[in-house]
């Protein structure tokens, strides 16, 4: 078969891209050609990481926290220079915010029972090597919180990140193990490949020495996961409803969920994806987006051109407009906007597709309901039992209790951004692994942790 240019052209940006990532892992700790590879320098790692105090462990946690500060806007620019979503002020905040509200080596913590026949102690001892597969949506960030709380634990940990984010995601392992190494740990505490691929994750999730796969991703990951045969923990995918009834403070109300929207161009799966909004308060509700929030009120004919660009004919996203800003999606459809637009709101049915489906973009569908039962009922429906996220704007104890109760989520936000559930604004530990399928929520030193009995018969009771 004849050579075509096209094919030349193929070939050579084949091998300029992976010349690109040896480039980005070289001389990088903890950064390995082959799975297998990784997972013997992890084991490794992890015989001496089991054995440190809990003073050594914080003190490698503590070095990351300071890293993590120090490169948080070189993270967060690679971050958006990689994937091309969201945006860099974003990303530098939720960098602060890993750094300080990660929980370490406290979360750790002994159950005791006492009486007359002796001491029972609970702990919580390490798994091992902890497999964990990461998103392009928060990629340094989830590297990082995974990592202080899987070596918190005692554990070491191999990733397979997504490939859309390999450079950054080395860049954070890289990280993790210089602080390791300056706190006087092992190296290797993170591993990864240079090149993941599903082969890589296929090896990961099956290998002999990984007793627990920990996925951050959509359905489809963590499917996979929990059909591998080891222990798994599914931070999967959520479509968070914002419900808004006739006793909320309107105003506010609109401020915290276009705020809570627009976070990292809507990246984050707590964030609010659509509204719910009783129809006495739905057009002040709006009416407060579009004058004073910065937002895009999209006609009916601007509303189609959006469906047809960020999905396909199937309803699959386009991974071009995901994380996207709302001025580079209008862009895309040919609507010049100011610079201080940031959301788009439109109000429709709540089978819209762009109400009905998690976009992970700034796109805010506004499902008008005749009082707070309908409003239930749909948001109930929105969620589509993903158990993941919801928010409510409400002054009524009666509904919130009957949203919490009807939703069931691992995340419920009451009067506020979403983004207070990982404790920007709220009071909460951060995480950027929230596993709603699997029952953890969010997850922390303790969730990579096994409960072990120790019981002495008889001894030690001295009351």
């Amino acid at each position: 078969m004849p050579v075509s240019e096209s094919m030349v052209k193929e070939v050579v940006q084949e091998v300029l891209a992976k010349m690109q990532i040896s480039e980005a892992a070289a001389g990088k700790h903890g950064v390995f050609r082959d799975m297998n590879e990784a997972i013997a320098a992890a084991k490794e790692a992890q015989k001496v990481v089991r054995n440190l105090t809990m003073d050594q462990r914080e003190k490698i946690i503590s070095i990351i926290r300071r890293k993590t500060h120090e490169n948080a806007e070189i993270m967060a620019r690679m971050g958006v220079d990689e994937t091309g979503m969201g945006n860099v002020g974003d990303k530098i905040l939720k960098h602060h915010l890993v750094a300080d509200k990660v929980p370490g080596t406290e979360d750790i913590t002994t159950e005791a029972y006492s009486g007359d026949r002796g001491l029972t102690l609970v702990e919580m001892g390490p798994f091992g090597v902890i497999g964990a597969i990461t998103p392009c949506t928060n990629p340094s960030e989830t590297v990082l919180c995974n990592s202080m709380g899987m070596v918190a634990a005692g554990n070491t940990v191999v990733f397979n990140p997504h490939p859309q984010a390999i450079k950054t995601s080395i860049f954070a392992v890289n990280l993790v193990n210089e602080a390791s190494l300056e706190a006087g740990g092992p190296d290797n505490v993170a591993c990864t490949v240079e090149a993941p691929t599903l082969e890589s994750s296929d090896i990961m999730m099956h290998h002999k020495d990984i007793p627990l796969v920990v996925a951050t991703g959509g359905p489809g990951v963590v499917t996979a996961v929990l059909s591998s045969g080891r222990r798994g923990i599914g931070a999967g995918a959520g479509n968070p409803p914002a419900l808004v009834d006739e006793t909320a403070n309107i105003r506010k109300a609109a401020q915290d969920i276009v705020n809570g929207c627009t976070f990292d161009n809507n990246l984050p799966c707590i964030a609010e994806k659509e509204v719910v909004a009783v129809s006495s308060i739905c057009d002040e509700l709006m009416n407060y987006m579009i004058s004073e929030q910065g937002c895009y009120l999209a006609s009916k004919e601007e509303q189609d051109k959006l469906v047809a660009t960020v999905m396909d004919a199937k309803g699959r996203l386009n991974r071009k407009c995901v994380g996207r800003s709302a001025k580079v999606l209008l862009s895309m459809i040919g609507v010049d906007v100011p610079d201080n637009i940031r959301c788009i709101v439109f109000e429709g049915p709540k089978e819209h597709p762009l109400i009905a489906e998690e976009l992970m973009m700034p796109i805010l569908g506004v499902v008008r309901v005749k009082d707070f039962e309908e409003g239930l009922e749909t948001a109930v429906w929105l969620e589509h039992g993903n158990r993941h996220s919801a928010h409510i704007h409400s002054m009524s104890v009666d509904h919130i209790t009957k949203y919490a109760k009807a939703l069931d989520t691992a995340i419920l936000v009451k009067n506020g951004p979403s983004y207070a559930a990982l404790g920007f604004g709220g009071e909460s530990i951060c995480t950027f692994t929230i596993a709603s399928r699997t029952g953890e929520g969010l997850t922390s030193a303790k969730t990579f942790t096994k409960k072990r009995r120790c019981v002495m018969q008889d001894y030690f009771c001295i009351r």
